[in-house]
């Protein structure tokens, strides 16, 4: 019976400035889904680890499944697979939970089926599972977790990503406090106007951002690493934000910001040394306001979601 594993990593999506068009893929942490070939037609979710029995085996509303069946559905088919997910990442965390789980299904099936689709040519099929996940199909997730690296989403209709350039020597370290922050309390907290100011100010951002990847002038990245629109609002829910920013800017870091929806944090930084730094300099602050926090630093991945082989 054909099997086919694959492996799908986080992302951090917003990244400051880049609310709901910008995201980028973490090096080593990700989720792990494996398809076996079953006898009777349709997709069933055999066993889910790592989610301490939060996430539904019912196909109907797992991502993984629902993905697959966008995908099955577009090719005019429906071949028996059973399905299993291995969690590597924190449930509801904003490091791209849910993306990762679609993805590595998507690149499983996709192999699985005979590589049907380029890699790209999935991401309409991630975007369908994030609606049932998420409420809404926002692509800045599983998309840097699918294409890896950076990528801009300009545009959903159509749809329209873009990979940036990373610098090589560009790391972030991600910072995840040990409490829960719902998604939909992160959004309710938002405004649904923007000052035409504000709108300048983070139009100006994005640009200087996305500049400053392509002319890897970490200055130029650093003065871009702000957000006047979501930040200030989302800052206060979650505990020590601002002397944890002042630590990790101190430490070297080149800015920091909320990881999607948080309450993880991220920061980026020139170097692996400064990432070590920034990661030390911000769990002292976690240990002085007496919460615990889960630290992890790498390079930004530009692989995204691959198959895994034994």
């Amino acid at each position: 019976m054909k099997t086919v594993k694959a492996f799908a990593p986080a992302t951090v999506a917003n990244v400051s400035c880049g609310f709901d068009i910008l995201g980028f893929a973490i090096e080593g942490m990700g989720d792990i889904v494996q398809l076996n070939e079953k006898e009777n037609p349709g997709l069933e979710v055999s066993s889910i680890s790592g989610d301490d029995g939060k996430l539904p085996l019912d196909a109907a509303k797992n991502t993984c499944a629902v993905a697959i069946q966008a995908m099955v559905e577009d090719l005019g088919i429906n071949p028996g697979i059973s399905i299993q997910l291995e969690k590597g990442l924190p449930l509801g965390s904003g490091m791209g939970s849910s993306a990762a789980s679609a993805v590595a299904a998507l690149v499983a099936a996709n192999e699985f089926l005979g590589s049907p689709y380029e890699k790209k040519d999935l991401l309409p099929f991630a975007i369908a599972a994030e609606k049932i996940a998420c409420g809404a199909g926002h692509a800045d997730n599983v998309a840097p977790s699918l294409l890896g690296g950076f990528v801009l989403i300009r545009d959903y209709h159509p749809l329209d990503v873009i990979k940036l350039n990373v610098p090589q020597d560009l790391y972030c370290t991600l910072l995840h406090p040990h409490f829960e922050l719902k998604t939909a309390d992160s959004r309710s907290v938002l405004r649904e106007a923007i000052p035409l100011k504000h709108a300048t100010i983070q139009s100006g951002n994005v640009a200087g951002l996305i500049a400053g990847l392509y002319e890897e002038d970490y200055e130029l990245i650093s003065r871009s690493l702000r957000d006047v629109i979501a930040e200030p609002y989302r800052a206060v829910l979650i505990p020590g934000f601002y002397e944890v920013r002042e630590a990790v800017k101190g430490a070297g870091a080149l800015g920091m910001g909320i990881s999607g929806s948080g309450p993880t944090l991220f920061c980026l930084s020139k170097g692996k040394e400064k990432a070590i730094q920034i990661a030390k300099a911000a769990e002292e602050v976690y240990q002085s306001i007496g919460l615990g926090v889960d630290v992890y630093f790498s390079a930004i991945n530009t692989d995204g979601g691959y198959v895994l082989t034994e």
